[in-house]
């Protein structure tokens, strides 16, 4: 098993996990320590993997990163009634360079996913999503991406990616493998127009901090297309922080980001979890604790999973017809769940990224709009973007 990348939970952890409660979470995991080496990996369904790499941060100054203080809080809370098997690999080390630390997170990522194990990223800086987006590359024709962020990071994909920047790179490199990109929680100024147009013009969706605030189900359909997820703790508000990862006096506070984070854990598609720029420093325990709690909740929504999208049985689901103008929109509900979906047509005739009919999560909400007839935002995004 090529493993050869991870470096074991360290000696201090390991000797605070042995201080803790038998049944808090640290002494139920499968632990990558330098005594026994890497876990027995049968069974296990949710892994954790620090990544000690943010040379490609745009503020880089030095500085080295260390995630014990988020383990030891991480290891002290207590598991809900779960069934699920998790493991502590460790940490990928900085390799030579930044390219090294890609190549070593990308087959880490692939081993995990070939063995159907959700990986848990503990990053460093975010464009560490670009190796983890390339892992899927023999796995996946087509990837969306979900990223809980104040900003979209396209950037400019002619230069050096950079934590700012990583987006425009997973766009324009082949192979091009990327269908869907969401941003959930985006602060206006913190965009330029220009990127905020190019969203619109790939149809990528965006949801403002103030949309989420005021309704937080929005994210749930969203989460549930998503096979990445990639964290981007500048989206969290200064007041819930310690010193060094303050922000914004504005963004998610701690329950919307735990949330944002179980709703990722109870899609049955996401199959990586990335959580970046934590930034360490000595008074870190209160982002320490939060990103431990976001781990948590993570984890607490992958023991919810339900198996609600096989839509080969009848009586699994109901089907709603609505007309609206011209089109035909075909809704989908779950008896198991109430959860829905539309139907987002093949189009024979162009050069379609669907080789078949395919389905969108959308909301009750969606189905209440179309009968008043209007287009769901979604659907309509969708559509176009198949439409290329």
């Amino acid at each position: 098993m090529n493993f050869n990348f991870l470096s074991p939970v360290s000696d201090a952890v390991l000797a605070h996990n042995e201080l803790l409660s038998q049944q808090a979470l640290g002494r139920k995991l499968k632990i990558h320590s330098k005594q026994n080496g890497i876990p027995d990996l049968d069974g296990v369904k949710v892994a954790i993997l620090g990544v000690l790499e943010n040379r490609n941060d745009v503020n880089y100054i030095g500085g080295e990163l260390q995630f014990d203080t988020i383990r030891k809080s991480l290891y002290a809370l207590f598991p809900g009634n779960w069934h699920t098997s998790i493991a502590d690999l460790g940490d990928i080390l900085k390799g030579d360079s930044v390219d090294d630390t890609y190549f070593a997170l990308k087959t880490t990522l692939s081993v995990l996913l070939e063995k159907k194990i959700i990986p848990i990223i503990l990053g460093g800086s975010q464009d560490l999503t670009y190796p983890n987006y390339r892992a899927y590359d023999t796995f996946s024709p087509m990837v969306n991406i979900v990223n809980v962020d104040s900003n979209f990071d396209l950037g400019d994909a002619t230069q050096p990616i950079k934590n700012n920047s990583y987006l425009g790179k997973i766009i324009l490199d082949k192979p091009y493998n990327l269908f869907n990109y969401s941003t959930i929680g985006y602060q206006t100024y913190f965009n330029s127009q220009e990127e905020i147009d190019l969203m619109e013009k790939l149809y990528f969706e965006a949801y403002r901090l103030g949309e989420i605030s005021k309704k937080i189900n929005l994210v749930e359909p969203v989460m549930r297309d998503a096979h990445i997820v990639s964290l981007d703790l500048k989206s969290v508000k200064a007041s819930e922080v310690s010193t060094k990862q303050k922000y914004s006096p504005n963004g998610l506070d701690g329950k919307e980001i735990c949330t944002i984070a179980r709703y990722a854990g109870i899609s049955n598609k996401v199959s990586s979890f990335g959580i970046y720029e934590y930034q360490t420093s000595k008074d870190d325990d209160v982002t320490a604790m939060l990103v431990a709690q976001i781990i948590w909740y993570f984890i607490e929504g992958v023991n919810c999973r339900i198996k609600d999208d096989d839509f080969k049985d009848d009586s699994n689901y109901q089907k709603y017809n609505v007309l609206v103008e011209d089109d035909e929109l075909i809704f989908y509900k779950s008896i198991k769940t109430g959860r829905w979906w539309i139907e987002i047509p093949f189009l024979p005739d162009v050069n379609n990224k669907l080789k078949k009919h395919t389905l969108l999560p959308c909301m009750h909400d969606d189905y209440v709009e179309a009968s008043h007839g209007k287009i769901p935002e979604r659907w309509y995004k969708a559509y176009k973007k198949n439409s290329f």
